[in-house]
């Protein structure tokens, strides 16, 4: 088995691996030293299953997602599908401006279904989204949780703004594509949530 590490965070390890003869992504979680052991074990077997139950709940709701192929909540280990695309991170600066609406779209419409079920992603940037066969795949549900509130949309949503503002800075107006297409797929009231952004905005600027 290749073990590759691509990424190693605070919360876990990302590596590209092999299981039953395919490339995989395994993402472990990282035993955290300071924290009482059993209390850390428990933790980590907590936010595996549910970070597991989220891709899984999304992927029921039309959300492209990896496909899952093991979990071990002993290890605190996931181990899905090795999504051989780009970053939307990566990509989305050097399309024409109509590829990048039409992406962006995608990215809204994607993010209504979630929210259409109270999932929120958690940390929702380019570099959570991967461009394969025309599809926006997310990943990384790792700060994920259901939450009803609508406060918990805006926030999810403004992480994105500011993610657009930073990394795409020059076409930082395409979040306003994903508003259109969140606002055309969202069930609830759509307004209500571009509302809750700018409230946070506004709270951000009087800090």
């Amino acid at each position: 088995m290749t073990n590759k590490i691509l990424y190693r965070g605070a919360e876990a390890e990302i590596r590209l691996s092999k299981y039953m003869g395919k490339t995989v992504i395994r993402k472990q979680r990282v035993k955290k030293a300071y924290r009482i052991q059993e209390i850390d074990r428990q933790l980590i077997s907590f936010r595996t299953k549910e970070e597991a139950k989220l891709i899984a709940e999304a992927r029921s709701y039309g959300v492209s997602v990896p496909l899952l192929y093991d979990v071990d909540l002993v290890k605190g280990a996931i181990t899905m599908e090795y999504l051989d695309g780009n970053r939307v991170k990566d990509i989305l600066n050097g399309l024409d401006e109509s590829e990048r609406k039409r992406i962006c779209l995608k990215i809204g419409e994607s993010i209504a279904r979630l929210h259409n079920h109270d999932i929120i992603h958690g940390d929702l940037t380019t570099s959570n989204m991967i461009f394969l066969h025309d599809r926006i795949h997310f990943i990384d549900f790792g700060l994920g949780c259901k939450n009803i509130e609508l406060e918990a949309k805006g926030v999810d949503l403004h992480v994105l703004m500011e993610a657009f503002e930073s990394t795409h800075s020059r076409y930082s107006h395409c979040f306003e594509y994903v508003l259109e297409g969140y606002t055309k797929h969202y069930r609830g009231d759509g307004a209500a949530v571009i509302t809750k952004i700018e409230e946070i905005v506004q709270r951000g600027r009087y800090r």
